[in-house]
Formats: structure tokens, C-alpha cells, sequence
């Protein structure tokens, strides 16, 4: 497969073409940021690591039946993945009440949710990606009726995977965003996950010690970023 040129560069993934039109390169790298850009740094190993989590992490809801727009590890830093056009959605799972969810409602951060909780963001950095609901979406021709159901059936298998798999690595998976779109050689129009699962997009805690091994430590300058996020991939079985 050869690599050509660039397509997109967002805050922490460059995506190139390839030779075949199906199929792109994800390149993680090294650059971390928060608050929409306000605050960046690299951090070494942060593409390798990422790179290495998502592919484990889509291989597994592969084997659960959950379809994904993952191929196969290239290198370290690289991914080979289906070409996709995205819905403008993001998806939010919360098992646990923090971040944006607490500002919210003013809860304190940390409370336990009797269910996931669903909620839908419209991917649009100028705005900060505001919280939309199922009217805003289709009305506004971003999804249909169908694929918003179909999104939450996913999501919650999805959860229904992951949450087992890093609780049985003591980790509480708290809250994670989920992507979605279609391959474009796919002619009956299948959603998929696509994207990446990776701690810049979730928020996971030790069970024991309540410690943040996710970006939060970035965010809110706790330190140890990629040794924490390298601990939560060693204890769900990332090959590193």
C-alpha cells in the first residue's frame, strides 16, 4: 500500500491517501492539546501509544460483532483504515457523571449513573462542538431517524464490551466519544465506527486509587500523561 498525500490534519492525527481510493492511512502523532487548541504540547510515545491502543481496541469489538473502519496496524505510528464519510455527530457514553456532564448539571464528578447515558455533540470546533438531541440531527439533515437509532444500538453494545474488559483491568471506563460514518465502497451504506478509541477520547479511572489515566492528567497538568496512558493499555492486554 503507498502513501500519498495528505487529506486532513486534525489536533493529533494526520490522514494520507493511499493508491487504492478505499483506503487511507491514520498517522498518529505525537502533539496532545486542550480546550480546543488553547493548550498543546508533544509528548513522546503518544502516536506509538495510541496507534497500538486503537488497533486493539477496534480488533476486539471486531471479534464482539461490532463493525469498524479498522484494517491493520501499518507501523508503530500508522493505521490502515476504510476511507469513510463521517456523520458531523459525535456520540458520548457516560457510565460515570464527570467533565462537561458535571459543569452541567452540578453534580459532583464521580457520581455513579444507575445507566449509560446518552448524548449527542455537533463536531464543529469554531462552536465547541455544542450538545445536540435526536430533533437537531435529523432536521438539520445530519443523520437519519434510522441511523440515530442505529448509533445507539451500537453504542451500547460497544459499551457492553468495553466496560467488562477494562473492569476486569480494575479500570473504571468512565465516559468515551464514538464516531461514526460509512466506507465509500460500501453501495448499501452500512454504518460503521470509525474514528479512533484511544485515552485523548475517553476518561478512565483506577478503581482503586481513583487516578486519571486518560487526558484529563493533560488537561488539568497532573503529569505522567503517556506513562498513564501506557498503564491502562498494558492492563486491558495492548501489546505495546
Amino acid at each position: 500500500m503507498e502513501k500519498g498525500k495528505e487529506l486532513y490534519r486534525g489536533k493529533a492525527k494526520t490522514v494520507y491517501a493511499t493508491n487504492d481510493p478505499n483506503r487511507v492511512i491514520m498517522h498518529y502523532r505525537d502533539d496532545v492539546s486542550a480546550f480546543d487548541g488553547a493548550k498543546l504540547a508533544q509528548l513522546e510515545q503518544k502516536g506509538e501509544t495510541n496507534n497500538r491502543f486503537n488497533a486493539f481496541i477496534m480488533q476486539t469489538l471486531e471479534q464482539q460483532g461490532v463493525k469498524t473502519h479498522f484494517v491493520e496496524v501499518i507501523n508503530e505510528r500508522e493505521s490502515l483504515v476504510r476511507a469513510m464519510k463521517m456523520l458531523p455527530v459525535e456520540c458520548v457514553v457516560r457510565n460515570v457523571c464527570a467533565g462537561s456532564m458535571a459543569k452541567r448539571l452540578g453534580i459532583p464528578e464521580g457520581t455513579p449513573l444507575s445507566e449509560p447515558v446518552f448524548e449527542y455533540f455537533y463536531k464543529n470546533d469554531a462552536l465547541h462542538d455544542p450538545m445536540v438531541n435526536d430533533d437537531h440531527i435529523r432536521v438539520l439533515g445530519w443523520a437519519s431517524d434510522e441511523d440515530v437509532q442505529r448509533m445507539r444500538v451500537i453504542t451500547k453494545r460497544v459499551n457492553n464490551v468495553l466496560k467488562p474488559l477494562f473492569g476486569n483491568a480494575g479500570i473504571d471506563l468512565v465516559d468515551y466519544k464514538l464516531e461514526f460514518g460509512r466506507a465509500v465502497d460500501d453501495p448499501n451504506g452500512q454504518l460503521l465506527l470509525g474514528d479512533e478509541f484511544t485515552p485523548d477520547g475517553c476518561r478512565l479511572w483506577d478503581q482503586k486509587t481513583g487516578e486519571k489515566m486518560d487526558k484529563d492528567r493533560f488537561r488539568r497538568d497532573l503529569g505522567d500523561v503517556i506513562k498513564f496512558y501506557r498503564e491502562a493499555a498494558k492492563r486491558i492486554g495492548v501489546p505495546l
